[in-house]
């Protein structure tokens, strides 16, 4: 197995030699990262000792050991010995850089013989066993350095060149989702390393709002993507027609088109095959498939915008675990991803029944169905409900704000076409019904 006797040496040398070398490691290093296992039980004494502020050295990293109970086979002298084969402090950083770059080796090479094993494992097929290996390896991100706080007065000359930038119109601060008031509260659009909460009670239209939204970002050139755990590419792909040529949707659906359609049929086909637009229709998606998919999306395609649609169909990969907290892990990790890749993502939700008890019918917070995490880790929250049903048909929405870290809350009346599934901006005001008044009587 790929590791460097000298290089761990000379890590923990350095560090009982001088302490405040755990500043130069600390960011690159963990135990698990040593390949012998007496030199992470060091590591870790060492690791306790400058945490709290106590003197290292050989003999209190002895003493450490022996009275933590994991002190077996290491005496004195094999301290003295690690300590003594330091060449130099100052190599110290690159000998950390070392002692990780064995440890990713090695876990290449066990995640390569675990692929072998997936690929002849019979009794799957084939696609199933390449998600297996694909989710396999991107274990090994773990092993990513970690950031180290960057000071304030560092930051400000790119604070004041961007604040520049948009002053002067060279950047926009938001990528702009086409509904006015929604992209002056979110402070522009959408912005890179948010999660975004859409929720809903059942057929009230979030997934035909986060299409429509996916399709006015390719519309500007950026690229967006769908996952949709609901519907099959075709289907997502008859939305988007009948949103782009505002062809009625049943009768694409049936192939009944209207003379007039056909041409419009056309139009539209010419303008998706120009859209930076990717439908995934993957059901049952795991924290790590919507990983393996974001990453690979982000790289090859650039994608700004994620949907994911939608959180309660999302799976889990371990089954001892109670549904809130699975919810949980999933919201937690794609709010991570959002922030590591530097994109938007929309996360459908749905909401509890509690929403029907109302007279108004509007949605609250506390409606988001399963776990509290959810609006924790979104940046913003925005809940749908219906307030006026037409005649001919169209809808106007109600999109509740409740939420939103660096903008403002409030109300967005929004107009729903659902036969052509499109939405837009209503100048319309909302009417919400008010609760029954309560009369109260004292008794005698």
């Amino acid at each position: 197995m790929p590791w460097s006797a000298e290089a761990e040496a000379g890590v923990l040398g350095a560090l009982m030699l001088d302490s405040a070398c755990w500043d130069r490691v600390g960011d690159i290093l963990s135990a698990e990262q040593f390949f012998a296992d007496h030199n992470r039980r060091i590591f870790n004494a060492i690791g306790a000792m400058v945490l709290s502020v106590k003197p290292v050295d050989i003999i209190t990293v002895h003493e450490h050991l022996q009275t933590s109970g994991q002190g077996e086979g290491i005496d004195l002298m094999m301290l003295n010995e690690i300590s003594q084969s330091v060449s130099s402090l100052h190599a110290v950083r690159r000998h950390a850089e070392i002692v990780a770059e064995r440890a990713l080796m090695r876990g290449l090479l066990a995640a390569a013989d675990d692929v072998r094993e997936i690929a002849v494992t019979a009794g799957s097929p084939v696609v199933e066993r390449l998600d297996k290996a694909q989710a396999r390896l991107q274990e090994l991100q773990v092993h990513r350095r970690r950031s180290m706080p960057v000071p304030v007065s560092e930051m400000m000359v790119g604070f004041l060149d961007h604040l520049s930038d948009l002053s002067e119109g060279r950047v926009d601060p938001g990528i702009p989702t086409r509904i006015p008031t929604l992209d002056r509260m979110l402070g522009g659009g959408l912005m890179a390393g948010k999660q975004i909460v859409l929720a809903a009670r059942p057929s009230i239209g979030k997934s035909s709002l986060a299409e429509q939204i996916c399709i006015n970002l390719a519309k500007d050139g950026h690229a967006a993507a769908f996952l949709s755990q609901e519907m099959t590419n075709g289907e997502l792909l008859q939305r988007a027609i009948a949103n782009a040529g505002r062809i009625d949707l049943g009768r694409l659906i049936t192939g009944k088109l209207q003379d007039h359609e056909w041409e419009r049929v056309t139009e539209a086909v010419e303008l998706m095959n120009t859209l930076p637009l990717h439908f995934d229709d993957q059901p049952a998606l795991s924290l790590m498939d919507i990983a393996a998919k974001a990453r690979m999306l982000k790289r090859q395609r650039n994608i700004k915008l994620l949907v994911i649609d939608y959180l309660q169909l999302c799976a889990s990969t371990r089954s001892d675990r109670s549904r809130h907290h699975e919810i949980e892990e999933i919201s937690r990790g794609t709010k991570a991803l959002s922030k590591q890749l530097g994109i938007t993502i929309l996360l459908l939700s749905q909401l509890s029944r509690e929403v029907e008890k109302r007279t108004s019918g509007r949605p609250q917070l506390s409606d988001l169905k399963e776990s509290g995490a959810i609006e924790e880790d979104a940046d913003v929250v925005m809940l749908l409900s219906r307030n006026t049903k037409r005649q001919d048909g169209s809808q106007l929405i109600c999109c509740d704000v409740p939420k939103n870290r660096q903008g403002r809350t409030g109300e967005v009346a929004l107009h729903f076409e659902g036969d052509v599934q499109c939405w837009s901006q209503s100048t319309e005001p909302l009417e919400f019904k008010k609760p029954p008044s309560r009369h109260y009587t004292e008794e005698a």
